[in-house]
């Protein structure tokens, strides 16, 4: 998978002109001893790859927060190693980002690997939304059918029109102005896996603009924390909480 990130990364990258060559942080949060291969093809002319490993697992924010402090580019993009990005994506982003400078944080259309769009905008979420999106089976889920279409923003969210502000918006993508993310010190440490995207979405706010620009597009093969077992589950709810302390408690 982490071979294809980089292929599709590298395919993006050679229709930007002029052509340049990106810098690309390869975070490896697994123990010292235990660290990733570099994927073959990884080596290419369209990035220089930097990886910076050695830490343990330090979380999801902590780790990108290693790359945000060292870079020196115009813009950063956050990228999940579970994403394939169009061809054309980054040409679409960076002619949005030149054209559009009060926007600091860029989202695409994210599909699956179905073809089906991933609604991953949010409104801000109560906790029923949380549990009944991701922990009820389907046949529940259907009872609060319309509830989570408005959480998710399937009202306004699609495949044409540009969408500003949306409140969150999912970490598997988030092409920020640099300065934007420097100034925000980027993730919240205290969130070691889960919710560090809705709070730099809601803190992104106070400084920038948000915005949905669906002619960027990619696909994601990742998400469900309950699929992936009971630690996951206690990760959920211990940064649901986090969340809730700093933003306030929605029940309802």
């Amino acid at each position: 998978m982490l071979g294809r990130v980089f292929e599709t990364l590298a395919d993006a990258l050679r229709q930007l002109a002029p052509a340049r060559p990106a810098h690309l942080y390869l975070i490896d949060n697994g123990a010292p001893g235990e660290l990733i291969g570099v994927p073959k093809g990884a080596l290419r002319a369209e990035f220089v790859l930097e990886t910076i490993a050695g830490h343990g697992n330090v979380g999801y924010g902590r780790g990108h927060n290693l790359a945000i402090d060292r870079t020196q580019s115009r813009y950063h993009l956050v990228l999940n190693p579970d994403i394939e990005l169009d061809e054309r994506g980054l040409v679409e982003a960076l002619s949005f980002l030149e054209a559009r400078p009060e926007t600091g944080l860029l989202t695409p259309f994210i599909r699956d690997e179905s073809g089906e769009q991933q609604f991953l905008c949010r409104r801000f979420p109560s906790m029923l939304d949380l549990f009944a999106r991701g922990f009820l089976p389907s046949s529940a889920r259907r009872l609060f059918s319309k509830r989570l279409a408005r959480y998710e923003m399937r009202d306004v969210i699609g495949d044409r029109i540009v969408v500003w502000d949306p409140p969150i918006v999912s970490g598997c993508f988030m092409l920020f102005r640099t300065d934007v993310l420097k100034r925000l010190n980027g993730f919240d440490p205290r969130y070691f896996l889960y919710f560090e995207d809705y709070d730099l979405s809601l803190r992104t706010h106070e400084i920038a603009r948000v915005v949905y620009v669906p002619a960027v597009r990619i696909l994601h093969h990742g998400g469900g924390a309950a699929r992936k077992g009971g630690a996951h589950v206690k990760l959920f709810v211990s940064s649901a909480f986090k969340f809730f302390q700093r933003f306030g408690w929605k029940w309802l």
